[in-house]
């Protein structure tokens, strides 16, 4: 399925049963919603969330935010029905729970099929259990509609019996296994939410820790959270002007048949070149997608 390069710097969940909040967010500086049906709405307002969430988005006026539905399982009485639903809504994506295996990938797709979602529509997968590490591989191939991999830090945290910690070292092994299945397949992969919002700090340095890592941005809970989740996975002027440079540099090195180029005393190569690709996109792609987040 041919990708389109969006910005998802910052992608916010939003309560399906909150009237309020599915309005407010169509003028939140994010680059993508996800209306939630599953953890945030208690199991007597599934239905009456379908229907809000549904309606809110087939009304619009969220202009280019990306915008996803986070459906409820297919073991529970409303994950069919919410999935059949949400293909008829015009979104962009839908966010599977709890994903352990590429099998329930292929039942939802079947499920999908069927509703007649959408070619475009993509498919992203919260990874929130062991097994799903154990089967990250596998999950990231399962079918060219994969668009994400979103990390479940919480429910992954508590399965692990593992305690939220700064520096996040019981996560480490997990937020890498699902990079590495998220590049080696190429898709986009979400950092998980941050649930302390009084401690700011902590939250900007486990934005500028993901980011190191390679994530394409964060999951948030909050609109206070999505100022610093643009500018830290952003890119920077300087490095959107270091980008022109070098790939100026390497193409006129190039036409000389030269392949290496040294720029401000850095030996820059084809690989170099190859992110500083990657950082116009984005920037563009911000500009593009994202002028409501900019």
């Amino acid at each position: 399925m041919p990708r389109t390069i969006r910005p998802r710097r910052s992608v916010m969940y939003m309560p399906g049963s909150n009237a309020r909040a599915l309005e407010k967010s169509k003028s939140v500086a994010a680059d993508g919603l996800i209306f939630d049906l599953e953890d945030a709405v208690a199991p007597d307002a599934k239905d009456s969330a379908r229907k809000q969430v549904c309606e809110a988005i087939h009304g619009g006026g969220y202009g280019q935010r990306e915008l996803v539905v986070r459906v409820n399982g297919l073991s529970t009485p409303w994950g069919r029905e919410d999935i059949v639903e949400a293909c008829q809504t015009g979104a962009h994506a839908l966010l599977l729970p709890k994903v352990q295996g590429a099998g329930y990938i292929r039942e939802v797709l079947s499920i999908m099929d069927v509703a007649g979602a959408p070619e475009s529509m993509a498919v992203w997968c919260m990874m929130e259990t062991p097994l799903a590490m154990l089967h990250a591989e596998r999950i990231a191939s399962a079918t060219p509609r994969i668009g994400a991999l979103v990390m479940g830090t919480s429910d992954l945290t508590k399965d692990l019996a593992a305690q939220h910690t700064r520096d996040r070292l019981p996560m480490i092994t997990s937020l890498g296994i699902c990079m590495l299945a998220a590049r080696a397949f190429d898709i986009s992969i979400l950092d998980g939410v941050h649930l302390d919002l009084q401690d700011m700090d902590a939250y900007e340095a486990i934005c500028h820790q993901g980011h190191d890592m390679g994530f394409d941005g964060k999951t948030l809970i909050h609109p206070k959270q999505i100022e610093a989740a643009n500018t830290i996975f952003g890119p920077t002027e300087e490095e959107v002007s270091w980008s022109k440079r070098i790939i100026g540099a390497h193409s006129e090195a190039s036409a000389h048949g030269k392949g290496v180029v040294v720029v401000d005393g850095q030996l820059i190569e084809n690989l170099h070149v190859q992110e500083a690709r990657r950082v116009l996109q984005l920037a563009e792609a911000i500009e593009r997608f994202g002028g409501e987040a900019a």
